[in-house]
């Protein structure tokens, strides 16, 4: 199998039917939930990854709520908890042009257009209309940098070099 990226992680179970509780971290979980996609669930202390398919999908209170096929009760899922979801690289969509994957962001170095380096992206953040880059530097506390056009200026994730023009005060 090729390389696997990290969909989710199944925090609990949900009712008595089989349902897990799930925290996502995609940004398409529609799309990776959909019912009767392939999902590859990888437990702590297995070396071997479950392929599971999905049976349904809805979200409640802020969590990815799936069941999986040949998996009717909670006696079923309950081993599942803390278990990791993954899906394979080649399940990832095309996306649009300037949209990109955490994982192609996560570990990028950031510096200004001057030729400051201010740090390496270490955590995607969704508080709303934008996604917020958590900076950590070599030294010092972390930055947050909006993920917008007016901050961000370049991005080759091939180099794993982003540059940013700070607004003013964004840096202080």
């Amino acid at each position: 199998m090729g390389k696997m990226f990290n969909v989710g992680k199944i925090v609990n179970t949900h009712g008595l039917m089989g349902e897990v509780r799930v925290i996502s971290r995609t940004d398409f979980a529609d799309e990776r939930y959909r019912v009767g996609n392939k999902i590859f669930l990888y437990l702590k202390n297995e070396n071997t990854p479950i392929e599971l398919t999905i049976r349904s999908h809805r979200v409640h209170k802020n969590f990815d709520l799936l069941t999986f096929e040949g998996y009717n009760g909670i006696n079923q899922v309950e081993k599942m908890k803390e278990g990791i979801l993954k899906v394979p690289e080649e399940a990832l969509s095309e996306l649009e042009e300037n949209a990109y994957y955490f994982h192609e962001i996560i570990g990028c170095n950031v510096r200004t257009l001057d030729g400051l380096v201010l740090g390496e992206i270490t955590e995607i953040l969704t508080p709303g209309a934008n996604d917020v880059w958590v900076v950590k530097p070599e030294r010092g506390k972390e930055m947050l940098i909006p993920y917008i056009a007016d901050v961000v200026k370049k991005i080759d994730i091939a180099n794993k070099d982003i540059v940013i023009e700070p607004l003013e005060g964004l840096l202080d």
